[in-house]
């Protein structure tokens, strides 16, 4: 299972300069949404990473797969987990590429740093993949998916505490 972890990250590595290429304006674009009161240099960074993460993912859901290549609605919660080695490898992939767009999702955006919000976000923004992936079939419609990212972005919100949360 680890080898096909390690390897799934590694190609994944290609998409990374689409991700700034594509990041760097979306964070800038959605600076220009923030209130104009706040300081915006201590925002830029934020933001640019956080439209970076969002490129990242995009590229890997939909841009990674042909359009018609898969179709297919998997309602069964833990149905992809025990099947083999290949199977348990991407439910642990999911659980991992949404650990970072928790963290970055509290980190850019004040309002999501409390755990339900965070944890709605993320469960949001998965499951609005899972349906452009039934709709451009590009992915299969999957509620574990949704589960696992969920997941991920709660242990981003876990690591973004952990390292942000200042102690008395």
């Amino acid at each position: 299972m680890i080898k096909y972890i390690i390897r799934d990250l590694l190609s994944v590595m290609q998409y990374l300069p689409f991700g700034l290429l594509i990041g760097i304006p979306l964070g800038i674009l959605l600076l220009c949404f923030t209130k104009k009161d706040t300081d915006r240099r201590k925002r830029i960074l934020p933001m640019v990473v956080f439209g970076f993460c969002l490129a990242v993912i995009f590229t890997i859901t939909f841009l990674s797969r042909e359009s018609g290549s898969r179709k297919g609605l998997d309602l069964e919660l833990f149905s992809t987990w025990g099947i083999n080695a290949r199977n348990n490898a991407y439910v642990i992939e999911n659980v991992l590429l949404f650990i970072p767009y928790g963290f970055v999702c509290c980190w850019a955006f004040k309002q999501v740093r409390g755990f339900w919000c965070c944890t709605f976000i993320g469960a949001l923004t998965s499951l609005t993949v899972e349906c452009l992936q039934l709709i451009t079939q590009r992915g299969y419609f999957q509620i574990d998916d949704i589960l696992t990212n969920t997941l991920g972005s709660v242990i981003g919100w876990l690591v973004f505490r952990m390292f942000f949360t200042r102690r008395g």
